[in-house]
């Protein structure tokens, strides 16, 4: 398991991916061919992922990502030492916090 700031990468077993993951659109790269795993609202750093490799993320805001590096990767982002992945199947879990009265996702 790996955590780089509200991102926490957690390896799964491929026989574990929900077969769902396999039907979620494959999130595009950004400009610079990275995998955006999240963007800081304030900053506007990313935790992202370089290397060969495909995200599949659900639509809301709350939805689960699935991450597959057929070859192993990076995670970078610019405050935040980066962290070797080996290949394999990763769950994407964004930090989240509660206020009073809502539940929502960590604002970096």
């Amino acid at each position: 398991m790996f955590r780089q700031g509200d991102v926490l990468l957690v390896p799964i077993a491929e026989g574990a991916v929900p077969p769902l993951v396999h039907a979620l659109p494959q999130q595009a790269r950004d400009g610079r061919g990275r995998l955006v795993l999240a963007r800081g609202e304030a900053t506007g750093h990313t935790h992202a992922v370089v290397g060969p490799g495909s995200l599949a993320r659900e639509s809301d805001e709350f939805g689960q990502a699935w991450l597959h590096l057929a070859e192993g990767g990076r995670v970078v982002h610019e405050e935040h030492a980066a962290i070797a992945l080996a290949r394999g199947w990763y769950r994407i879990v964004r930090q989240r916090e509660y206020t009073p009265g809502s539940l929502r996702v960590v604002a970096d």
